[in-house]
């Protein structure tokens, strides 16, 4: 009887559980029950969107699961919602864990039927709201019990959802766009609240647009993001954004170029999505369009970059953006809704899934035949990649190293000395190549190796240059690192190089002696500025004990810094332990060869107060790769001027104005313009990047001057008219590729360095820089012609032909005295989306040692 007695209770607690799981089903709120009012209406708030996202969460722990994977820079969190079957759901990480197995990059046997994963992300663009409303909507249906048809489709899938990638963008505009509407919307196209301000809520706090950071993972939402990504590797991934709002809407397939590393099957599945979603379009009389605008080529968007690690990767754009708001009225006179943008992109998400749910198995089985084929025949002529180990490149090899650590590629280090025939990235030839132990060793016999093609392949096949981004990226002119890629196998250790410990053999030397490289060498030097440590740099190469010291050595005597008793030495062997700078220690001030230390040519480095210009004229995106750098690279205090009070700043409160590239007609009037002279004559330093130097070309007191300028060019092109009387019958049907011809598609220079020059220590005589403009300047008769490109200065990439003309004896980086100051002029944007990691060193230099 007791037994009868328990089994009925046990029963009745299983009714009550099920009862109570029943009631909280039915009683799952959608959308407009939740938020109290229907999507489309008003733009929803981050926190709102977060609110919702944890609710059904709360109400369906059966069906989906949520994860805060990190915060952004302000400070909000960025969620990943986990959707799969009742069945599956319990098994989540064993369902990564296989997926990693099939990928090779955990061991151990695949257990249990694997179904297909597909991540999908959502408003990387913080003003292309519209997925974000639409992603409520999605989870909605995924979520809802009673919805058979998904039901369906998550027997064979789980779907990995992130509602926002870009929560600080999206509440930018969100803010903005309910404090200037009209109510219910104003569907004019001259209404206030389809004009967005500066700077716009496209990129994220710091003004980084996120769909062009996959691959670099510069921000903090990246970081965090791709480290969530590479725990899963999902066999499909769709990216949703909008457009313009005069355009329709886009879906796969792609248009070309398509990268050479994409597989026929990746190529072939473009074509199938596209298909699921046609089917639907065609049944709502949806116009849209495909092959067209949306290439597969730059390996850092949210469609490349996946794509590159083994999934099916996708962009999807409705027409809207920024400018539409809740309402919009388009030229053909139909009004384009908020509504109407979220059933789009609702759709698109959908047949998404239903694509990968029906073609699971093909997904699962093409996702392994990948991941062995990059294990047992990568693609490619190379093998290996060798980077070389010495002194000078430590700090960079460790920035590189880093990377490879996020990326998941796997490296090793050389064990013996050999050599092999390889392609020299300094050279541009094929050569002998020796190969000393302990050099840096990376191979393409390893899960990632399609990914490391892509970044590390000498030159990117371009199979049609109508691309809309840059065409060269290898990461060893990137990092500025001497490399060779190598035909053969190379086989290296996981053994790592025995740390080099600091030479320091007396407890109280007369200086510490800290060589200029890289970016750890930077940081090394502001944060002792910011200790009040005070330092000295070398303004010429010299000998001590025997060891070679370039220009730009830093010096730390203990004379100067006397005040600081014993701590001087805690802190110099602190700060260097902790950015991984190599000290030498001197007993006396004495050199062998070159300038001794108390010489005019060892400069005392002023910590310099700086200034950088922001606001309305300025490019948001360079203004912020200049403040990323002081704030998040290196620590550096920096004050953000804004156009709209410029006139009224006194100069005198600062050291250094740097001018990001912008258009400064407005700001830097004739008045303003001449009160900015006069504070660089007193001893102020002027940093002027890209379109900024060329405002500054031509005018009273810049020695700048532009080559091959608009009048010059009329003048070639009535020269060749005469010529040819037929030069001007071209083709309508040409004019894109005509365009390009003009064009520099972010392609890499080789720039010859004045190395006796503060702006180019640590660098020795060659800078590779990432040119995207043919813009460039005449060397100065009056100034400093730092960095020029000569003849024959191409190394890799997209230059159309009458660019890469006017790229030959042209100036891409110099300095010109004005009184007791200095204007640098910075042609190239050595900060540009903050990898190209060579450059930051570059832009330290013109920051903290010209001029002092």
């Amino acid at each position: 009887m007791q037994n009868i007695m328990k089994r009925l209770f046990a029963f009745a607690l299983v009714l009550l559980s099920l009862q109570t799981a029943l009631a909280q089903q039915q009683a799952l709120q959608t959308p407009a029950q939740f938020l109290g009012y229907t999507l489309g209406q008003e733009f929803t708030t981050h926190a709102r969107i977060t609110d919702y996202v944890l609710y059904l969460a709360q109400q369906a722990p059966n069906r989906i699961k949520v994860q805060e994977y990190g915060k952004t820079y302000e400070g909000r969190p960025l969620l990943l919602a986990y959707v799969a079957s009742d069945e599956n759901l319990p098994r989540l990480e064993q369902i990564r864990e296989n997926n990693l197995r099939q990928a090779g990059i955990a061991s151990g046997q695949v257990e249990g039927k694997q179904p297909a994963i597909l991540w999908m992300s959502y408003n990387i663009h913080g003003n292309e709201s519209v997925s974000s409303e639409a992603v409520l909507q999605v989870l909605y249906d995924l979520v809802d019990p009673n919805n058979q048809q998904t039901k369906k489709w998550l027997e064979n899938t789980v779907v990995i959802l992130d509602p926002c990638v870009n929560p600080d963008g999206r509440e930018r505009y969100v803010q903005w766009y309910k404090q200037t509407q009209n109510r219910g919307g104003n569907a004019s196209p001259y209404a206030w609240e389809h004009y967005e301000p500066w700077p716009g809520g496209r990129p994220n706090h710091y003004y980084f647009d996120l769909n062009r950071d996959w691959a670099w993972q510069t921000q903090i939402e990246s970081k965090q993001r791709m480290a969530q990504y590479n725990q899963w590797l999902p066999q499909v991934h769709a990216d949703f954004h909008e457009m313009g709002p005069e355009q329709p809407y886009y879906f796969s397939p792609a248009a070309k170029p398509l990268h050479e590393s994409i597989t026929p099957w990746q190529r072939d599945f473009q074509y199938t999505i596209g298909d699921y979603n046609r089917k639907y379009f065609d049944q709502n009389n949806w116009l849209y369009f495909t092959r067209e605008n949306f290439d597969l080529f730059y390996p850092s968007y949210g469609d490349t970059w996946p794509t590159f690690n083994g999934a099916i990767g996708m962009t999807y754009e409705q027409g809207g953006s920024g400018r539409a708001g809740l309402a919009y009225k388009k030229q053909d006179g139909d009004t384009l809704t908020l509504t109407d943008r979220i059933a789009h992109h609702h759709i698109a998400s959908l047949a998404t899934l239903q694509a990968t749910a029906e073609k699971a198995d093909q997904l699962t089985q093409e996702f392994r035949k990948y991941y062995d084929n990059n294990l047992k025949k990568p693609g490619g002529d190379y093998k290996t990649f060798v980077f070389k180990a010495d002194a000078r490149s430590a700090g960079n090899l460790k920035a590189l190293t880093d990377y490879l650590d996020q990326q998941q590629i796997q490296y090793g280090y050389a064990g013996k000395n050999s050599s092999a025939k390889g392609y020299n990235y300094a050279t541009g030839k094929e050569e002998n190549v020796k190969v000393s132990q302990n050099d840096l060793v990376v191979s393409m016999y390893q899960p990632k190796s399609t990914l490391v093609k892509v970044l590390f392949e000498p030159n990117s096949n371009l199979e049609d240059s109508l691309t809309y981004d840059i065409t060269s990226w290898a990461m060893p002119y990137a990092f500025g690192v001497q490399a060779y890629a190598l035909k053969s196998r190379l086989e290296a250790g996981s053994q790592k190089p025995a740390k080099t410990a600091t030479a320091i053999k007396v407890e109280r030397p007369f200086a510490y002696l800290a060589r200029w490289n890289s970016l750890q060498d930077v940081k090394f030097l502001t944060e002792l500025m910011a200790q009040k440590v005070k330092v000295r740099m070398s303004e010429k190469p010299f000998e001590m004990e025997g060891k070679q010291y370039d220009a730009g050595t830093l010096i730390i005597t203990r004379t100067g810094n006397e005040g600081m008793g014993d701590k001087l030495d805690v802190v110099v062997r602190a700060t260097a332990e902790k950015h991984g700078v190599l000290l030498q220690a001197s007993t006396t001030g004495f050199v062998s060869s070159g300038a001794d230390f108390g010489s005019g040519s060892v400069r005392f480095l002023k910590m310099p107060k700086v200034a950088v210009m922001s606001g309305e004229g300025v490019s948001p995106y360079a203004f912020g790769e200049i403040w990323h750098y002081f704030e998040q690279q290196i620590g550096y205090p920096v004050t953000v001027l804004g156009t709209n009070y410029f006139a009224n700043v006194p100069l005198h409160e600062f050291d250094v104005l740097i001018l990001p590239a912008g258009s400064y007609g407005r700001v830097l009037n004739e008045q303003t313009l001449e009160q900015v002279k006069n504070w660089v004559r007193g001893g102020g330093k002027l940093i002027v990047l890209e379109s900024a130097a060329g405002f500054l070309a031509g005018k009273k007191d810049f020695n700048l001057q532009k080559k091959n300028g608009e009048e010059a060019s009329e003048k070639e092109k009535a020269k060749e008219t005469k010529e040819d009387p037929y030069r001007l019958l071209r083709a309508y049907g040409d004019r894109e590729r005509d365009a390009i011809s003009e064009d520099v598609q972010g392609s890499v220079f080789r720039v010859n360095l004045d190395k006796t020059h503060p702006l180019a220590f640590g660098y020795g005589d060659t800078y590779y820089a990432l040119v995207r403009t043919s813009d460039t300047f005449s060397f100065m008769k009056d100034g400093w012609n730092v960095g020029v490109l000569k003849k024959d200065n191409y190394a890799t990439g997209f230059v159309g032909t009458k660019a890469k003309e006017r790229l030959k004896d042209a100036l891409i980086l110099g300095t010109q005295p004005m009184g007791r100051g200095q204007v640098v002029y910075l042609a190239d944007n050595p900060l540009f989306r903050g990898f190209w990691h060579n450059g930051k060193l570059l832009f330290g230099n013109a920051v903290f040692l010209v001029g002092q």
